[in-house]
């Protein structure tokens, strides 16, 4: 399995970050932190880089099933999503839950995660698409 799952965007980088951020609610996510790397890289070391994105999310209901499940999992908490430029061309990749939750020993994160991961494709196939998504029966009992 791959730790991400990533597509490109045919939207300027701003465009997308709108674009990922609007699908991220739809899913039911919240965005807790929104890091800009460009901006911390240029200010900390005096570097140039493509703009870069990281947000850290969260879906409430999801964060509490697994951290009753296992406290410190919050370890691997929130998961991210990256809108970054390269090379001219803008993308969208989110971490694959399931592979982060691979690390824990702990059979009780394995439906979330996998939940988790469904939703995130989700974000990443609508912010590269304007095809319009219909749930699955799979999807309806992630919510």
């Amino acid at each position: 399995m791959d730790y991400k799952y990533k597509k490109k965007i045919d939207l300027n980088f701003d465009e997308a970050l709108l674009k990922v951020k609007d699908e991220l609610k739809k899913e039911g996510f919240g965005i807790l932190t929104k890091i800009n790397v460009k901006a911390t890289l240029k200010e900390n070391i005096g570097v140039e880089f493509d703009n870069y994105i990281i947000l850290g999310v969260c879906k409430p209901k999801f964060a509490y099933k697994v951290l009753t499940a296992e406290k410190d999992v919050g370890l691997l908490l929130p998961c991210n999503v990256l809108v970054y430029e390269d090379s001219g061309e803008v993308f969208v990749s989110a971490v694959n839950p399931l592979e982060a939750m691979s690390v824990v020993a702990n059979e009780d994160l394995v439906e979330v995660a996998l939940c988790v991961k469904k939703k995130l494709e989700n974000v990443v196939d609508a912010s590269s698409s304007s095809d319009i998504k219909v749930e699955s029966e799979d999807e309806a009992f992630c919510n």
